[in-house]
């Protein structure tokens, strides 16, 4: 017997965790409304969790892996996740001779006591009875110590109320309340989105961005690969698509298109038109394309050699300019396989050069029309329209985005030089990310760097992915946040959970979770991993709740933008 529980039995006063509370009884942190008890905590670890057995009034068939439960131990209360549900007897004969439980007497006797339910639970976090603020866990509960579910003031206290850094983004597995994410530290670091395909990856991805531009943490931009983030997204609830970006914040999003032609037939007015120059492509966006083009070794070998003999801004158009006999002497001036060359003019010709957003020269610079947009504040979201091939997202993604991560760069070498005002934050998403993201060509790609160096220059990623096992070990590493739809590959799971405290517990919890509209949320912007049911989003309602005091466009396309100088672009 504690002392504590001696000095309850003597008439002494009680601790202050245990003040008011009946034996049993588990009141929240601070809230007046306890949870249902459960049980009490028989035995555990750290490392390995807790162990409750439920009480006889409780049965094991309301309990479910990723709940949450509140443990009151003498100093302190744990908060933590349900990670698994057993069944458990106090005698070994029972399961090898079941009795006969047809007599509703005799299930009473037995049920709670000769055959109980127990929990498996991951203990998160803790809060200390005097400064009453959420801390990680470095101890456990206990014997014996009473647990009861987690109320709406319990969640309220770990995951926030939502604010100007605060989201509402959904609801724990069984409850009514809240649970927030903490967006400021979301765009602080890498984040990603996981989960196997029409798990609603890009349904999760639609809600953060509108949450990022609502609070105005940082600007976005999306490369968005299948048209769903600009003006209208499809749905599988809502027959005729839900609102994108520009629909709820009219004046806060841009929509450029590769595709003119696409987006006005599909009712959207574009801000801008994007055209790439030859003289923008180098030579590293086709070791990124070498996969999806069927290139060789050799051919990325020769690209490099033009380069050198026609220079880097003219090397493409000055090949593609060349004669068949003409590359064949060039090929002999240089130590070139002639045929090599061949191949490489025609893989030129027929899968890149033929986009017809690839042009010899370009009037408007894309760059900086984007560039001016995001310095003033403007989300930018680039369309494909029907250039949905792999060649065509990689190429202009890594283009874009090396030129604008230079800026970034420069921008804040001078703002760390003469202490002017740093960029605001930029959070770049981009889905098939493993393309981009592989072992082999993490280190080529701007986006391998931008992982890297996490927030050192005010840019981060946002990247969507069915299949995060391909992601390269050190970029996985570096993505702070990891909202994780359902995965069904043991690799992709230890991939997400790689890293995580607990994350051998949660892996249960994530192979349970629903096909739809459930995921798992941990890492930097939540104080804990969390289970969601995701918040509604489609209705009209839903529309009203997320622009608040900025309404709905009544119509497509904003107004054209005004634009800036690029020497005012980033106070």
């Amino acid at each position: 017997m504690t002392a504590s529980e001696q000095g309850a039995r003597d008439g002494a006063p009680r601790p202050p965790s245990l003040q008011g509370r009946r034996d049993g009884e588990v009141g929240a942190w601070g809230s007046t409304a306890p949870g249902r008890s459960l049980g009490r905590i028989v035995s555990g670890s750290l490392s390995e969790g807790l162990e409750a057995r439920l009480d006889a009034s409780t049965s094991v068939e309301d309990m479910a892996v990723g709940r949450y439960i509140v443990v009151a131990g003498e100093k302190r209360r744990f908060f933590g996740m349900i990670t698994d549900v057993e069944l458990g007897a106090s005698n070994a004969q029972l399961t090898l001779s079941p009795p006969d439980v047809s007599d509703p007497f005799i299930a009473e006797v037995i049920a709670g006591t000769s055959t109980f339910g127990t929990l498996k639970v991951q203990p998160m976090l803790t809060i200390d009875e005097e400064s009453g603020a959420p801390q990680p866990v470095k101890t456990v509960p206990t014997h014996f110590s009473p647990v009861c579910e987690a109320s709406e003031d319990d969640v309220s206290t770990v995951f926030g109320k939502e604010d100007e850094a605060h989201f509402y983004i959904g609801q724990p597995i069984d409850m009514d309340t809240k649970v927030c994410i903490d967006l400021r530290r979301l765009v602080q670091r890498s984040s990603g989105v996981f989960g196997k395909s029409g798990t609603g990856k890009t349904f999760l991805t639609r809600l953060l961005l509108v949450g990022i531009v609502k609070k105005d943490v940082a600007v976005n931009l999306v490369f968005d690969m299948h048209n769903e983030y600009g003006w209208l997204g499809s749905s599988e609830e809502h027959g005729q698509g839900v609102k994108g970006l520009q629909a709820l914040f009219r004046s806060k999003v841009a929509i450029f298109t590769l595709d003119e032609k696409s987006s006005r037939a599909r009712g959207v007015s574009p801000d801008y038109v994007v055209e790439i120059g030859y003289d923008q492509i180098e030579p590293a966006d086709f070791e990124l394309l070498q996969e999806a083009l069927n290139m060789t070794p050799a051919q990325i070998e020769s690209i490099y050699k033009l380069v050198r003999v026609f220079g880097e801004r003219h090397w493409l158009a000055r090949f593609m300019d060349l004669a068949p006999e003409e590359r064949e002497r060039l090929a002999a001036d240089n130590g070139l396989n002639p045929s090599t060359l061949q191949v490489l003019y025609r893989h030129l010709e027929n899968r890149v050069l033929r986009l017809p957003f690839i042009k010899r020269e370009v009037m408007d610079n894309s760059v900086q029309r984007i560039l001016e947009c995001l310095g003033r504040g403007m989300n930018v979201v680039l369309e494909f329209g029907r250039h949905q091939s792999l060649e065509a997202y990689i190429l202009v993604a890594n283009i874009l985005t090396r030129r604008i991560h230079e800026r970034y760069v420069e921008a804040m070498e001078q703002a760390m030089g003469d202490q002017t005002a740093k960029p605001r934050p930029l959070v770049i998403t981009i889905e098939e990310a493993h393309k981009f993201l592989n072992p082999k060509v993490a280190d080529l790609t701007i986006f391998g760097t931008i992982a890297r160096e996490m927030r050192k220059h005010n840019v981060t990623l946002l990247v969507v992915d069915q299949r995060p096992s391909s992601i390269s070990d050190e970029v996985m590493s570096q993505i702070g946040t990891r909202i994780t739809c359902l995965l069904d590959d043991e690799k992709d799971t230890a991939a997400v959970l790689g890293g995580i405290p607990g994350g051998q517990a949660l892996r249960s919890v994530l192979a349970r979770l629903d096909s739809k509209q459930q995921a798992l949320i941990l890492g930097h912007a939540v104080p804990m991993p969390v289970v969601i049911r995701t918040r509604e989003y489609g209705s009209l309602e839903s529309y009203r709740e997320l622009t608040a005091a900025d309404a709905p466009a009544s119509g497509p396309g904003p107004q054209r933008p005004t634009i800036r100088s690029l020497e005012d672009l980033f106070k």
